[in-house]
């Protein structure tokens, strides 16, 4: 019988299964990817620097809930972001998928420059 995938749900390992491959193991945006794409890939670490010092908690919640705009297509349409269920997965009972979101959100505020 075949097991099932285990996911991560600390917001580290989330960050380098799905985000660094683009925006870099420190998240500045210099993933291997980076250079194959077409638009310049953020620096995740300024994120509250670009947001008058306060990280935008519910923006950084609904793009990777939601997808974006046409303006950053790589990660995917609004109707299916390109992370796929890993952020809408119950198991048991329990919204990981929830757990999931609010972890990476944490990571990503804990990276930021000062």
């Amino acid at each position: 019988q075949l097991q099932p995938i285990i996911r991560p749900v600390d917001g580290a390992s989330i960050f380098r299964n799905y985000c660094a491959t683009c925006h870099g193991l420190d998240g500045r945006g210099d993933g291997p990817v980076s250079k194959a794409l077409k638009g310049e890939v953020p620096d995740l670490t300024r994120l509250s620097q670009r947001n008058n010092g306060t990280f935008p908690a519910i923006h950084v919640r609904n793009t990777i809930t939601f997808g974006t705009d046409d303006l950053l297509p790589a990660h995917g349409s609004k109707g299916m972001p390109i992370w796929g269920p890993i952020f809408h997965e119950i198991e048991f009972d329990r919204d990981l998928g929830h757990v999931r979101l609010e972890n990476i959100n944490k990571y990503l505020e804990s990276i930021q420059r000062k």
